[in-house]
């Protein structure tokens, strides 16, 4: 912008600004000034260690008014604000203030006075306490001020660890009392810090006195502030501070803080995946480097909850070109904006709006770019949606992914990695059964393409786009109730940036039709997920929030699969990775059910899907085969 064209209004706010900081710096300069006068009328009455004659007073302090302003000016000591003043700010006064001693000494000698070294040493001292002495001063007036202003609306809170997590966090909320948080006390389960203090702020207790240390301290918030440690721990620990009911908040863990800092900002809420307790996933960085970097990666679905992620790890391995293809343009731009603001020019990202229904655009895609490897994510993936809309789910997961696989083939891809779902597995609905199709044209195609096609099968992925965590986190806000579909159901979670991880480990072991199995530990029921996401509120289940069961929906199970004992499984060398038993695939009648569903859904003749469906997947069965009569008699009579 031209300097002749800002705002007038803009330019007297600078100049006022600017004005204020120059009257404090003259400020700070002028005691500095009375600072150094006084520390020499202070020696100059200390006949042991030196006499200065009234009338070289005036000659001396000159000298040192001189070599003092030049010093703090270039070590910036009035630059700094002193009331978030540190020690950096006290080093420097003394540096500066020691730095100067020798040039003093030389001009005072020149002019013909001669003092002992004692002179010298005591007077830096004098003025180092003087200046520094002030500054401090003013620094815990403010302090004091500040806290006073906010006592009456403190909230306090009780800090998880005395370690330097815990250290940070309770400088954090000293540093800043506007916030209204105070530390009441520290919780450690080191024995030897019991009772000691860190900051003033005392260690209270171990883990297991939580609940009372609370109760006895009248305690509002717990931080739970150790940044290095396993999740089955951290879990363990949350779980006793759930019971006190008071509001739970985490700092990031010790890879999310780069610079040792813990920044009061980055403090956030405990989430759900804080309860899961899962380990951090195990991958083979340089095996994934060989097949993502330096390619050219294609992700369908590239603005999706897996999509998206999968955009974000496949950057991380230096790509030659990373291409997001999606459908719907607000998650597509989204994703693209924040590669682009992280990786600026460093990488080389492409954003395409098409749809994978369309193979005539998805042909002139793969002939422009010529993909190396494709992650195929696009898909319908809502069960009661698609149980309303079954057309819909066959046009976009099995004709949409057939489209992909045919030019993957065609352009002669490397590899292509299907983004399957256990629904699949004996599937009870149009959603499960088009995903359970799509794994079949996978297989077929690596029968008879020089691509590798694999597929990638895995449950419920934590916060994804139409999962329950959204939408239980939504019910909540709006007072209740949360609505679960039956108190028995049970579902395997893990969070998309681990599920991701492993389906890209997944996609460096391929060989070629292996449709590869996530361990997704062990299995949770949702009324227990629904009653932590309350808990974690602050509120209290079935009291401030009822849970409401409303009937299993069209199509959906009462209880997933167990994917590890589908029969078949064989081991990797990843023990979070598992393959799937490879069951023949006819190509041939494949290709006939392909077809006749294509007839099907062009002319919209719903009622002969749920048939040919069946046929195409002899495992699609009815969800009362599965749940179980008596379960949904119970539920229909409960409502």
């Amino acid at each position: 912008m031209d300097i002749d064209t800002i705002d007038p209004q803009r330019e007297n706010l600078l100049n006022k600004v600017l004005s204020t900081y120059k009257v404090r710096q003259f400020i700070l300069w002028s005691i500095d000034m009375c600072s150094v006068l006084l520390s020499l009328l202070i020696i100059s009455k200390l006949t042991t260690i030196t006499t200065i004659e009234e009338n070289n007073i005036t000659i001396v302090f000159f000298i040192y008014a001189v070599f003092h302003t030049l010093s703090f000016t270039l070590f910036k000591c009035y630059s700094s604000i002193w009331r978030y003043a540190r020690e950096e700010e006290m080093i420097s006064i003394i540096v500066a203030s020691i730095i100067y001693v020798l040039p003093v000494y030389l001009i005072i000698k020149m002019v013909g006075l001669n003092y002992s070294l004692l002179f010298y040493i005591v007077n830096s001292i004098l003025i180092i306490c003087f200046t520094g002495g002030l500054r401090l001063t003013y620094r815990t007036c403010r302090r004091i001020k500040t806290r006073l202003k906010v006592k009456s609306g403190d909230t306090k809170v009780l800090i998880i660890g005395g370690g330097s997590g815990g250290e940070r966090v309770v400088n954090e909320l000293k540093e800043n009392p506007q916030l209204g948080k105070v530390p009441i006390g520290i919780i450690d389960d080191d024995i030897n810090k019991i009772g000691r203090r860190i900051h003033n702020v005392k260690i209270l207790g171990d883990t297991s006195q939580i609940k009372q240390i609370v109760e006895n301290n009248n305690i509002d918030e717990i931080i739970f502030a150790i940044s290095n440690i396993n999740k089955s721990r951290k879990s363990r620990i949350i779980n006793i501070c759930k019971e006190t009911k008071c509001k739970l908040k985490t700092i990031p863990g010790i890879y999310e803080i780069i610079d040792g800092k813990v920044d009061i900002k980055k403090i956030r809420d405990v989430e759900i995946e804080d309860l899961l307790g899962r380990e951090p996933i195990k991958v083979n960085l340089n095996e994934i480097s060989e097949y993502i970097t330096d390619k050219v990666i294609l992700v369908t679905g590239g603005g999706g909850s897996i999509g998206s992620e999968l955009c974000r790890q496949i950057a991380s391995f230096n790509p030659k070109h990373l291409i997001i293809l999606d459908n719907y343009e607000n998650n597509a731009y989204a994703i693209q904006q924040e590669l682009k603001r992280k990786y600026k020019n460093d990488l080389n990202l492409s954003t395409i709006i098409a749809s994978v229904r369309e193979d005539v655009r998805l042909e002139e895609i793969f002939k422009m770019y010529r993909p190396e490897v494709v992650f195929h994510a696009a898909a319908h993936k809502h069960v009661p949606l698609m149980e309303d809309s079954p057309s819909e789910a066959i046009k976009n997961n099995i004709f949409g992914t057939l489209n992909v696989a045919k030019l993957s083939d065609k352009y002669k891809v490397k590899r292509f990695v299907l983004i399957s779902t256990d629904k699949a597995v004996n599937p009870t609905n149009i959603m499960g059964a088009t995903k359970r199709a799509a794994e079949m044209i996978i297989q077929m195609m690596n029968n008879k393409s020089k691509s590798e096609f694999v597929a990638v099968r895995f449950g419920n992925v934590l916060g994804s786009n139409g999962s329950v965590i959204p939408l239980f986190k939504k019910q909540i806000e709006e007072g209740g109730p949360v609505t679960i579909t039956h108190p028995e159901i049970i579902r395997y979670f893990m969070t998309i940036p681990e599920a991701v991880q492993l389906v890209i480990q997944a996609g460096a072991m391929a060989k070629g039709g292996e449709i590869f199995v996530l361990d997704m530990g062990e299995p949770v029921k949702i009324v227990d997920l629904a009653k932590n996401l309350i808990t974690l509120s602050g509120l209290e289940p079935d009291v401030d929030i009822k849970i409401e069961y409303t009937g299993l929906r069209p199509g959906e199970k009462l209880y997933e699969e167990l994917l590890m004992s589908e029969e078949g499984l064989s081991k990797t060398y990843n023990e979070k990775i598992f393959i799937g038993r490879q069951i023949d695939i006819d190509g041939n009648k494949v290709e006939k059910h392909l077809q006749m569903l294509k007839r099907v859904v062009d002319i919209e003749e719903v009622d002969l899907i749920e048939s040919l469906m069946r046929e195409f997947v002899p495992t699609y069965i009815r969800p009362e085969d599965v749940n179980g009569r008596e379960n949904i008699d119970e539920v229909a009579i409960s409502n």
